[in-house]
């Protein structure tokens, strides 16, 4: 693997406009990252791909999209506020504090001292609460104290009532959710793989507390949610599915597995699976006196669901789609993206830049081509070699030229971004053309 792999995509990310550290012309903020236009438009893409798969694709499967501020109640409720820890040591000779269970972070910070022949010892490890506090209120001194959401989670299961009053789903029934969530991780690293305001995507789905159709649910899960990866073009190699030992899994969790992807670092999690039991209804039942229970009119019965969970990071996805998308060549570089992701759909360029009839056609074909709901960027600086090339390094997979056989036929060059071949088209059949390839038309 290239172990520069990283700092190439972030290089790229930067000068190309996707992502940009957070508050920069300030000296930054730790943990924090920009979207920029390009980021932007890839996230959209990647978080629209996900609710497709998940949501408009499957039945009786319903959306949420819950405040990011709660009542502390929920935190107490769900167990946050007691053990949602990480063990933090400090170094007692520059006073900068990591997490004890990371141990690439503790090697790294004691070969830094070791360069300046300094000797690193650390405190001992003390359990530190990663919830990001927030105070509400008007008046000074009576502001009430509270949490910016941990996890996106504990949003779908305090409205499970609403949404069963509301729109009367049949057991099995989920309801998915991709929002923000925050931490105050104490080593973000890896660019946006760990950091301390992300977003999630998951899904909560509620079952019978059967253990058959539980564990049904929960097979069905890992290979729905492995193959949505795989879809998307990420390598199968790059995949695998890691179950927890018996001492990673929370205590309430009957079954935990994770999708882990091959980064530059090693392996690490994409997203997990886990069979949560009766454990957040329970809860919340408890805590807020409300009856949280399904009654099956079938069976006649009265019962708390049981909860399959996925659950993946919306950022460290794109980080992945990022990295298997990276390739170098003798003299271009290209972002192989799935189409469906990729921030531009294509890009239309007249062959002369100072020809009024080529820009006319050109942009008459870009405006048409946005009206299909297509994204299409133009380009037309330097000549039409580096054009080519600069799409290639955001991933766009259609170059299209005008040129002056264009004013003659009304017949464009349509270049393929993976295979750099190039081939004639009419004007009226780009967009189905697009539509197709692109897998858009369904």
């Amino acid at each position: 693997m290239d172990n520069n792999l990283l700092e190439k995509v972030v290089s790229l990310c930067k000068r190309r406009g996707f992502i940009f550290p957070g508050s920069e012309i300030y000296g930054g903020l730790r943990g924090t990252w920009d979207y920029g236009p390009l980021g932007t438009e890839l996230k959209f893409n990647l978080k629209q791909s996900w609710w497709e798969y998940m949501v408009q694709d499957r039945e009786n499967v319903f959306g949420m999209n819950a405040s990011i501020m709660m009542n502390p109640k929920v935190w107490e409720a769900s167990g946050h506020v007691a053990s949602f820890t990480d063990p933090l040591v400090e170094c007692k000779t520059c006073h900068e504090r990591f997490r004890a269970d990371k141990a690439e972070d503790i090697k790294e910070h004691e070969q830094t001292h070791a360069k300046k022949k300094e000797k690193v010892e650390w405190t001992e490890p003390k359990q530190f609460n990663i919830l990001v506090e927030a105070k509400l209120g008007v008046v000074e001194g009576e502001k009430t104290t509270v949490f910016l959401r941990g996890e996106i989670t504990q949003g779908v299961h305090v409205n499970f009532k609403n949404v069963l009053d509301s729109m009367r789903p049949k057991i099995p029934f989920g309801i998915a959710q991709i929002g923000k969530a925050f931490r105050n991780e104490i080593t973000p690293r890896n660019f946006i793989f760990r950091s301390r305001e992300f977003e999630q995507m998951e899904m909560q789905t509620y079952v019978k507390p059967n253990e058959k159709e539980a564990m049904g649910m929960f097979n069905e899960m890992k290979d729905l949610r492995m193959k949505w990866y795989l879809d998307l073009g990420i390598k199968k190699s790059k995949l695998r599915f890691r179950e927890h030992a018996p001492d990673e899994r929370a205590h309430y969790a009957q079954a935990a597995w994770d999708i882990e992807y091959e980064t530059p670092w090693g392996w690490d999690e994409a997203e997990g699976i886990h069979h949560r039991g009766d454990w957040d209804l329970s809860r919340h039942s408890e805590f807020s006196g409300q009856d949280l229970s399904y009654f099956d009119s079938e069976t006649n019965e009265r019962f708390i669901p049981w909860v399959i969970e996925t659950s993946g990071g919306v950022d460290r996805a794109l980080l992945f789609f990022l990295l298997n998308a990276y390739y170098e060549e003798k003299d271009r570089l290209i972002l192989k993206l799935h189409p469906k992701l990729a921030p531009y759909k294509a890009a239309v360029f007249p062959l002369l830049a100072n020809k009024p009839q080529l820009i006319e056609k050109a942009r008459r074909i870009l405006k048409d081509l946005k009206r299909t709901g297509l994204n299409v960027a133009w380009d037309d600086r330097g000549n039409i070699g580096k054009r080519y090339y600069s799409q290639d390094e955001i991933g766009t997979p259609y170059c299209i030229t005008v040129d002056f056989q264009t004013l003659e036929d009304d017949t464009v060059t349509v270049r393929d971004r993976d295979t750099a071949k190039q081939e004639r088209l009419p004007i009226g059949e780009l967009s189905k053309f697009i539509q197709k390839v692109l897998l858009l038309d369904n």
